[in-house]
């Protein structure tokens, strides 16, 4: 069994590798280009830098998946909710490019569309029993019941959105996307074989944990082209999708509650954009020189390559630790 899961990271990887070059050519005879906000300096060279380049890791590492995957349902689901989730990035880069803005989908539309897959998914696991989650560094597993759709719903939208806040910097989403999706698939692995059967599905366990790998390598080849400097953007198209597909497989293996654990650094691109907007609509002054977060360190001198190496130190560490329940 665990040779599936090398086989699917590898390949996913390696097709990635191979199809990100065209795509990149692509985008560039297209001009599916971005458009660099006015007011972030240190990125005033990199407006007219390919972007959909999400669709590298989405499409491939789908496929392959498809490919490994055994019999669960649980998964396929995932896997539909994260391609449903680029569709709507992409709609939202097109959008971009079209009009040569920085703004596409309305937040109420994409907000709308947040819920509607939230409340989908929540009816999808109450109806096939899965509506359990574990406790933190803990092996304990305890059925919510009812309480699993506004669960759901909340998991959905803030994952999505924080992925999304995160995704600023030249690699900065992907890596830390590609570390917690392996260490997911990690935690996944060992709730199988450290846990009672009934606790846990083998087969959609199994599934999921081949999912999260298979991006993962999709993800690793594609972040060859997206590393400082970039010269394919991951757009909306990648950026939506991963945090789809994060919320989907933490919620379908019943580990929604690790989500912001695992993605502490998620979790602070989210928290640093919401208290500066409060506190600047009260104050008319800001917390942060900018936000999201990484924004901040930004403007405080700090590298990219340095800024997206502490995310992913941080999100390593952090994720490894919710794995020592199970030693």
């Amino acid at each position: 069994m665990q040779i599936n899961y090398v086989l699917a990271g590898i390949t996913g990887c390696l097709v990635a590798l191979i199809l990100a070059y065209p795509v990149l050519l692509l985008c560039r005879k297209l001009k599916f280009s971005q458009t660099i906000l006015h007011y972030v300096k240190e990125h005033e060279g990199k407006s007219g830098t390919p972007t959909m380049g999400g669709i590298v890791f989405v499409v491939v590492p789908s496929l392959v998946f498809f490919i490994f995957k055994g019999d669960g349902i649980l998964s396929v689901m995932a896997a539909v909710i994260f391609i449903s989730y680029a569709l709507v990035g992409f709609i939202d880069d097109f959008i971009k490019i079209k009009f040569s803005k920085n703004e596409g989908l309305t937040p109420f539309q994409k907000i709308l569309f947040q819920l509607a897959v939230g409340a989908i998914s929540a009816v999808f696991c109450i109806k096939r029993g899965v509506t359990s989650v574990y406790i933190p560094y803990t092996q304990s597993l305890y059925g919510i019941g009812y309480w699993f759709a506004p669960l759901a719903i909340i998991a959905f939208v803030a994952t999505t959105n924080c992925v999304n806040l995160t995704d600023g910097l030249d690699g900065l989403a992907g890596s830390v996307s590609l570390i917690f999706l392996c260490l997911a698939a990690i935690l996944i692995l060992f709730q199988t074989t450290s846990l009672p059967s009934y606790y846990v599905d083998k087969t959609e366990y199994h599934d999921l944990a081949t999912l999260s790998v298979a991006v993962g390598g999709g993800l690793a080849g594609y972040l060859i082209f997206n590393t400082n400097k970039a010269s394919l953007f991951m757009g909306d198209t990648g950026s939506l999708s991963l945090g789809g597909l994060i919320a989907a497989i933490m919620l379908f293996s019943s580990n929604a509650f690790y989500i912001p654990i695992m993605g502490i650094m998620f979790v602070l691109s989210g928290i640093s954009v919401i208290l500066q907007v409060i506190h600047y609509k009260r104050t008319k002054k800001r917390i942060f020189l900018m936000a999201p977060l990484h924004h901040h360190f930004q403007h405080k001198g700090y590298s990219e390559s340095k800024i997206v190496y502490a995310y992913s130190f941080i999100t390593l560490i952090v994720g490894l630790s919710c794995l020592l329940v199970y030693r």
